[in-house]
């Protein structure tokens, strides 16, 4: 019964689908392109029996990108087809992987689109990243005769209630999967609970994580030797918070920079307008702006490249409900971190930072602007914290590895 009703709810949501589609592409205009794969049409010359990745966005993708490329070099004579769910997830699938591998966005979860979709791909194996699962996708590239794997998987507390709630439809998912490699002992709990086969722990790839290629080159940013803090991947109405933020941290230090990054970069406009609303001096790095108090990161892939050029960081996707972005990018550079309340899916890695006192809940800018000028206001506090969260950081890396041979090994390793 609840198999069907899934069914109808779907069919019921297409006109929905395609409106929201039309909707994002006037803000996002990479949204309507390519409209068709997201329907199981694959672009022409798509190799077919292929080793198959889905990464949903970019930071999936990030973390991915590694694993794939050691997976490559144990499989030299497979075709790697990467999919991913946004344009950001696509533009780091090519600039992190170039032409190693073949990309399509991945069809949406109606049966036809996914009957569709694998006629033309028939693959041998399909890795999931995460928690990206559809029952249709799961069960139908199952049924096609493909192995299905969850790699890196995370289920926050509340995902593992909504999964509840669909009883037999997850179980029967689940059931598709041949095997879960969770990041932490809570999740693979959970999916156990669920009904899932064969679970295993190795912690979060993204402890892992390399330097993306230094493809823009970002030079100094030109702040002289005022304290600099970065707030990186924010969302709507997070920029604002971050900028009230920033005006009562100016009071007090009249020098300070702020490095702004949205994260998808064609926001990066607007925000920069709020920015010189609010008066302050702004620019944005594609025009290698130095010397204003915001610098607003507008380029992809750059992220990384600029938290090494401030002292504390924010993290967004935090306070607008999202769910929260990668702390570790930050902290692998030495910074403490600030995040909002919403933190579900990032919540065992911020648990590790709490724990070593170099994790910051925030509710607002006043939090924000209160614990950043702590920490400026104390240099060997915050120092000591930089050093405790690169710490975390290099203490729980090694989950790739374990990752990595554990899927040579279901794919039937040379």
């Amino acid at each position: 019964m609840t198999r069907l009703l899934y069914q109808v709810l779907l069919v019921l949501a297409l006109p929905w689908v395609w409106v929201r589609l039309m909707v994002r592409a006037r803000r996002e205009p990479a949204y309507g392109e390519r409209r068709e794969e997201r329907f199981g049409r694959v672009p022409a010359g798509l190799s077919s029996g292929v080793i198959w990745f889905h990464t949903v966005s970019a930071g999936e993708t990030n973390a991915a990108a590694p694993v794939i490329r050691a997976v490559q070099e144990r499989f030299p004579d497979d075709t790697f087809l990467v999919t991913t769910m946004t344009p950001t997830g696509s533009a780091r699938v090519t600039s992190l992987l170039g032409d190693t591998v073949e990309h399509c966005y991945a069809p949406y979860d109606y049966p036809w689109a996914v009957a569709r979709f694998l006629r033309r791909v028939r693959p041998r194996a399909l890795v999931l990243m995460e928690t990206e699962l559809w029952p249709n996708l799961v069960e139908q590239t199952a049924a096609s005769g493909a192995s299905v794997y969850l790699v890196n998987a995370r289920l926050s507390a509340r995902s593992y209630r909504g999964y509840r709630r669909l009883g037999s439809l997850a179980r029967r998912m689940l059931g598709s999967i041949e095997g879960i490699v969770c990041q932490y002992d809570d999740t693979a709990a959970r999916f156990r609970s669920l009904g899932a086969k064969s679970v295993d722990v190795t912690g979060s790839v993204k402890f892992d994580a390399e330097m993306p290629p230094y493809v823009f080159g970002v030079g100094d940013p030109g702040f002289g030797d005022g304290p600099v803090w970065i707030a990186g991947s924010t969302h709507a109405g997070e920029e604002e918070t971050v900028l009230d933020a920033h005006r009562q941290l100016r009071d007090r230090f009249p020098s300070i920079g702020l490095v702004l990054v949205p994260r998808h970069p064609e926001r990066a406009t607007g925000v920069a307008q709020l920015s010189m609303q609010r008066g302050f001096s702004t620019g944005l790095l594609s025009d290698r702006a130095t010397g204003v108090d915001v610098l607003v990161g507008d380029v992809m892939g750059t992220l990384a490249h600029l938290y090494p050029h401030a002292a504390v960081a924010f993290v967004g996707g935090s306070l607008d409900g999202t769910g929260g972005h990668n702390p570790i990018e930050a902290a692998v550079h030495g910074l403490p971190v600030l995040m909002g309340p919403t933190r579900h899916d990032v919540e065992e890695i911020c648990a590790r930072f709490a724990a070593a006192g170099c994790f910051h809940p925030v509710a607002g800018a006043d939090d924000i602007a209160r614990i950043v000028g702590e920490l400026f206001a104390d240099p060997r506090r915050r120092a000591r914290e930089g050093e405790l969260a690169k710490g975390v950081v290099d203490a729980n890396r090694g989950a790739r590895r374990a990752v990595v041979n554990r899927l040579c090994g279901w794919l039937g390793d040379p």
